[in-house]
């Protein structure tokens, strides 16, 4: 591949236009010390942290999404046909308080193109940006879980829907729920949806079921919020506990680390060739700052794989390097991007290398800063009681039985975004530690934390989890130079 191109020089001035009522952003002035996720210039245009919607299939999480946000997260053709979430949704949303109006009543929600100071719908007086979200909308289908834990990498904080008209809990409501404590997040709010297709009684005795269910989970001091999405009945007390969520602690100093859960190609069939545009990788920060302009590295990038003379596949990779040519948190346009929230990166990279998320489960950041990439893992693991979220026939792994590991069993593994059939190449049982080897490369740093899910019922099913504590790296190759066919933002 050839050069990367050199930025248009007035992508500065583009990213500051059009963009009313919002604070400007200059990435050359700055203060990576002083910078916070509550900076006017960040809150501004992006979202500072991550909520996850989770839940069972149909309980109502896009429904949730898109009473706050305005957006339907189901963009895809095969999910409107179908009438549920297969893909990772994402929609963001400000949210504002009136100084005049009584809560929750002084908490409204608007998209995240919407300037910082809007009138108050009910005293017309200015209400103050509080806080900039972004939902992160899981798939509840039990077929999708390996979707879902992908989802559960980068949330700061969930959303469990629990549909009042049916019984608590259903299998992926348990599923989700341990998925979340896996990723051991600590603020969690459970949505009763749907108490409008329900008697008052009803709705009281399924809330009483879930307050003594969570007494049982690290959620035990979560709140229950009785709902009506599609009413918005109930939504101003969302809103005002989205207020009170604090902001993850973040590393603005720190190398740039960032997780890809998307990538695409935003050329259309017939365009002109000095009208394409490089690819684009979607997703969400956990360290350092990312700027138009700057060069930056994915990796592992193109993975290569070679048979020896004795049978045996050796893999090696070639990292991309590539420069940022644009920032995007949805509509709005920016100069530089900090952790929390869903980015858009639009690179000069050959968009073939980014179509159809070929890039998911990659990691960008500075050239050289960036972990090893392991073939095979060793895993200290922890293995659930039993299988959730699957009706497992009587006697068999995941009811009676205990979940154990053994030499050859197939496995899949989520590292980050990344999701990837293994297999148990040898078990130590005290301490337990696993070690498996990975079909797909995977960019990871030791003490990562990892889900592990096997095959039950036709499904991929969460038995457990653990971090890493080393593996085999691959070959890292001098690093391959990406291009688009022009370097517009």
């Amino acid at each position: 591949m050839g050069d990367v191109f050199d930025l248009d020089p007035t992508a500065t001035t583009r990213s500051n236009a059009n963009s009313e009522g919002l604070s400007r952003q200059d990435a050359s002035k700055i203060d990576l010390t002083t910078l916070s996720p509550l900076s006017p210039d960040v809150m501004s245009r992006q979202a500072t942290i991550n909520i996850g919607t989770i839940g069972h299939v149909a309980h109502g999480k896009t429904t949730v999404v898109m009473s706050i946000s305005g957006k339907k997260t189901t963009t895809f053709k095969q999910e409107a046909k179908m009438n549920i979430t297969i893909y990772l949704g994402y929609a963001n949303a400000k949210i504002y308080k009136c100084a005049v109006c009584v809560a929750p009543g002084c908490y409204m929600a608007r998209p995240s193109s919407s300037p910082d100071i809007v009138q108050c719908p009910v005293c017309h007086t200015p209400a103050a940006l509080q806080r900039h979200v972004s939902f992160v909308d899981c798939p509840g289908h039990d077929i999708l879980m390996a979707t879902m834990l992908n989802g559960a990498a980068i949330m700061d904080a969930a959303f469990l829907l629990v549909a009042a008209n049916e019984t608590f809990p259903q299998p992926q409501t348990l599923e989700h729920l341990k998925a979340v404590e896996i990723m051991q997040l600590s603020h969690i709010m459970v949505l009763q949806n749907k108490i409008d297709l329900v008697k008052e009684a009803t709705a009281q005795q399924q809330y009483d079921t879930i307050r003594e269910f969570l007494k049982k989970t690290p959620a035990s001091s979560s709140p229950v919020l009785p709902i009506s999405a599609q009413l918005q009945a109930g939504i101003p007390f969302v809103l005002e506990y989205l207020c009170h969520v604090p902001v993850p602690t973040r590393d603005f100093t720190a190398p740039l680390r960032m997780t890809v859960v998307r990538s695409f190609d935003v050329n259309k069939p017939g365009d002109d060739i000095v009208n394409l545009r490089g690819g684009v990788a979607g997703g969400s920060i956990q360290q350092g700052v990312i700027k138009v302009g700057q060069l930056i590295e994915i990796r592992p990038g193109i993975v290569e794989q070679a048979v020896t003379t004795d049978g045996h596949s050796v893999y090696s990779c070639r990292p991309i390097l590539c420069r940022v040519v644009s920032l995007k948190a949805e509509d709005n346009d920016l100069q530089f991007a900090v952790p929390g929230g869903l980015i858009g990166v639009g690179t000069n990279v050959d968009p073939s290398l980014t179509r159809q998320n070929k890039l998911v489960g990659h990691v960008i950041g500075e050239p050289g800063t960036l972990p090893d990439v392991f073939v095979d893992v060793e895993i200290e693991y922890s293995l659930l009681p039993q299988v959730v979220g699957a009706k497992v026939p009587s006697g068999s792994p995941g009811s009676k039985a205990k979940l154990t590991l053994n030499p050859n069993d197939a496995l899949q593994i989520n590292i980050g975004s990344l999701t990837t059939s293994g297999k148990v190449v040898a078990v130590q049982h005290e301490p337990p530690v696993v070690r498996v080897a990975l079909e797909t490369p995977s960019c990871a740093s030791v003490h990562e934390c990892v889900a592990i899910s096997r095959r039950f019922e036709r499904a991929w099913r969460l038995i457990g989890w653990g971090r890493i504590v080393r593996g085999t790296a691959i070959q890292i190759k001098p690093s391959s130079k990406g291009v688009a066919a022009a370097p517009s933002a």
